[in-house]
């Protein structure tokens, strides 16, 4: 039976800070995945939440349109990566990076070490009415689970990231909402970490 996390480990972002976002394009967005940790210095964290069970532990990021992944288990971690930062990233030990435009599947098992890893990417552009809507399903869904969510305004309107857990004994479920109203762009990621 999945287990769902509550609670908010607050804001390292900075409280009142003002930030600078840019409008974001459905072309700059990618997946990264890395088989090393990343530091948070490099980039503009608002959330962060920490899930740890049995003998692995994820840690979840949130930027505005953006959120990090990193799963621990027996001191070896893998990170994942959903970006539309086209620079300033680190390039060492990265294992896969692909578009996020339209919809992908990967999958990659790391092997002698035992974890399988799986993500499913899918981006549409809505419009006005529809990206309003959904906005308001997403709040109120977020709101329902207790997921971590980040909100924003850009020059359109009302932004959001959202990712939402449920763990099990031997894999942990990872789904994330990235709302951007410049474009009414909606780009949601589902990736699971599973270990034998």
């Amino acid at each position: 039976m999945a287990r769902r996390l509550g609670g908010y480990l607050g804001d390292p972002g900075g409280g009142d800070m003002k930030i600078q976002v840019r409008s974001s394009s459905l072309q700059t967005y990618q997946a990264v995945l890395y088989d090393r940790t990343l530091h948070p210095e490099l980039f503009q964290m608002r959330s962060r939440r920490v899930v740890s069970h049995g003998r692995y532990e994820l840690e979840v990021w949130l930027m505005p349109g953006s959120h990090l992944l990193r799963f621990e288990l027996d001191q070896r971690c893998i990170c994942e990566l959903v970006t539309d930062q086209e620079s300033g990233l680190p390039s060492t030990g990265i294992l896969a990076a692909f578009p996020c435009a339209g919809e992908r599947d990967y999958e990659h098992e790391f092997k002698p070490w035992g974890v399988t890893y799986m993500t499913t990417v899918q981006t549409e552009t809505l419009s006005e009415t529809l990206y309003v809507a959904t906005f308001k399903e997403m709040s109120d869904f977020a709101a329902q689970n207790e997921a971590l969510t980040h909100e924003w305004q850009d020059s359109a309107g009302r932004c959001m990231s959202i990712v939402d857990i449920q763990w099990f004994d031997s894999q942990i479920h990872a789904q994330s909402y990235h709302l951007l109203a410049q474009g009414g762009l909606v780009l949601r990621t589902q990736s699971i970490f599973e270990h034998a």
